[in-house]
């Protein structure tokens, strides 16, 4: 999972199990504190923001540091409690090299048309597929009805990957906005993965991501955990 995907972007105070996505999915702002482990330890800020547009929503994260800067969105609908994806796009500059991608789905052809770093092609893709963002909203709405089957299919880097998640049960997790009950899950990679990656949700914030940590096979460790968080006007 790339450090752009981790932001949760998510990212992401009704009942546990609201009866329409309309009832969970508020538009909101969410400011994250940051901590890289690149060879060196700094820090930063990551903005997760959720907005309408028309009949569709807009997810979208931007993260900056001493360098690197990171910018996604994805661009999607919701029917019957399935999230369903219309467009996405992720840009990252950093020393070494930059990245771009860009994702247009179409769901009459069954398609996605992938362009990374402007090398265009088409690929087949299942209905619920979803892209490295909208996936984190489908799993804002299965936590919230109480689902425990959390598996996604994710087109990503021109394949089709599967991403599984573990419930763990939940965790008192203390922030700068208050403490909270959190449902803590873990990315399922396998018993011999060194990789792990545990993500907190809070059930009182609409199940928005509060803290993620994510700990690398070289032992380097990566994590978020959020500072501040405004809902607004739909």
């Amino acid at each position: 999972m790339r450090i752009g995907t981790l932001f949760i972007s998510a990212l992401l105070l009704v009942s546990a199990a609201p009866g329409h996505a309309s009832e969970l999915f508020k538009p909101f702002r969410a400011v994250y504190k940051a901590q890289w482990d690149m060879g060196i330890s700094f820090g930063g800020n990551a903005i997760g923001e959720l907005k309408r547009k028309g009949d569709s929503w807009v997810s979208s994260l931007t993260a900056e540091a001493l360098i690197a800067e990171v910018h996604e969105f994805s661009e999607f609908t919701i029917q019957d409690q399935s999230v369903q994806p219309q467009h996405y796009e992720y840009h990252r500059k950093v020393i070494g090299g930059n990245k771009n991608a860009v994702l247009q789905f179409n769901w009459n052809t069954g398609t996605v048309l992938n362009d990374v770093s402007k090398k265009p092609w088409t690929m087949d893709v299942a209905p619920g597929t979803q892209d490295n963002l909208s996936y984190q909203m489908q799993l804002r709405l299965d936590l919230a009805a109480g689902k425990d089957d959390l598996v996604y299919k994710v087109a990503d880097g021109g394949k089709i990957k599967t991403y599984p998640f573990i419930k763990l049960g939940t965790e008192t997790v203390t922030t700068a906005i208050g403490s909270f009950e959190a449902v803590k899950i873990q990315r399922d990679r396998g018993s011999d993965s060194k990789r792990e990656t545990y993500i907190w949700f809070a059930p009182e914030l609409d199940y928005i991501v509060i803290k993620l940590q994510q700990v690398e096979k070289s032992g380097k460790e990566y994590s978020l955990l959020i500072d501040k968080l405004e809902f607004m006007d739909p």
